[in-house]
């Protein structure tokens, strides 16, 4: 797989922008309103009680600041928060470590929670509910287990995938909330935030076109801001106006609606490869050259948001807004004919 601009993975260029530009307070943090609400009435509550907030857990799509916000509960509280991750923690002795190393009222924060293995989760299910961490000492006949009382903690979990948590995990959370995708408006407020910190010139037309073509996230948003000042600085007068944006983005090639030339060449391939489909998504791995997964994680999602592509029983098919986007008239190829007759058919018996 290529590196992509638009991709909403962390990349490594990205620990530079994001660990700048991250806000600290709620205040701060622009967009997600109905959780920012929610979440301020949660810490609050917690602090006037004088006790730690409930465990969190934080799901959505990657890149819409999940991180950050774990970081802001911590400072909204006033005390410290532990990052580690889920791959991160192999053995239940590792989640030891990590528990035994906490103080009373902080924040320990697991990234991909979901991909913690199951022994590492059954040791975290007491000292999530009752605050106790059992170890056990020996093995066989002369096994022991100790029990370790801990601080009181927050657990705040962050997720992709939140379909793969396990239900014994997922109910332990008190408070569970759900980051959507951001607006144009409120990614045009991201990106103007991030100029003035960065000290980059871009006016408010500059600021709607990224915004524009972030797809609905700000670390792309964040991204594609950093790349277009370089072509600023470079070919143009050093100034993000909307005629330099897009001129830039261009030349990345990324298109009105945040698409590459990989989702583009997708929905091509589709169209003329496959008649508009169904294809098996297979299939289309090996037209495109790209490994399943990769299509069913990182390209299809955001073709599937935008209503350019579906998924069906048979395969991938290829809507009349994926038709338009590409310049072409919407057509019906002989697949999609037999399985609208076959449709129709079952209704009527």
């Amino acid at each position: 797989m290529k590196d992509r601009i638009i991709t909403t993975q962390f990349t490594e260029p990205d620990v530079e922008i994001e660990g700048s530009l991250r806000p600290e307070s709620l205040d701060e943090y622009i967009g997600q309103e109905k959780v920012k609400k929610q979440m301020r009435i949660f810490i609050q509550a917690a602090k006037n009680r004088e006790e730690s907030l409930d465990h969190v857990l934080l799901y959505g799509p990657p890149g819409l600041g999940k991180t950050t916000l774990a970081g802001i509960i911590a400072n909204e509280m006033g005390t410290r928060i532990r990052i580690t991750s889920g791959p991160a923690i192999e053995k239940p002795g590792d989640l030891a470590s990590v528990l035994t190393s906490l103080k009373a009222g902080d924040v320990l924060f697991i990234d991909e929670i979901h991909r913690m293995q199951r022994a590492v989760e059954e040791v975290l299910y007491p000292a999530m509910e009752d605050f106790v961490l059992d170890i056990i000492i020996g093995k066989g006949p002369g096994a022991k287990s100790i029990r370790l009382d801990l601080p009181r903690f927050t657990l705040v979990g962050a997720t992709t995938r939140a379909g793969l948590l396990s239900a014994p995990l997922r109910d332990r959370f008190g408070v569970v909330q759900r980051l959507e995708l951001y607006t144009n408006d409120e990614l045009a407020e991201i990106v103007k935030r991030s100029a003035r910190l960065l000290n980059i010139a871009l006016d408010d037309a500059g600021a709607e076109e990224l915004a524009m073509r972030s797809r609905g996230t700000p670390r792309i948003a964040n991204r594609l801001l950093k790349r277009v000042r370089d072509y600023a600085e470079i070919e143009g007068k050093g100034t993000i106006d909307l005629k330099t944006a897009k001129v830039a983005l261009t030349l990345f090639e990324v298109d009105a609606k945040g698409l590459d030339d990989i989702d583009r060449l997708m929905l091509r391939t589709i169209v003329e490869k496959f008649d508009g489909g169904p294809v098996g998504v297979d299939t289309l791995a090996a037209a495109i050259g790209e490994e399943r997964g990769t299509i069913e994680e990182m390209y299809e999602p955001y073709l599937m948001q935008l209503g350019y592509l579906a998924r069906t029983p048979r395969g991938r098919v290829i809507t009349a807004g994926g038709y338009r986007h590409l310049g072409l008239e919407p057509a019906v190829s002989e697949n999609q004919m037999a399985m609208e007759t076959l449709e129709t058919k079952e209704t009527e018996e």
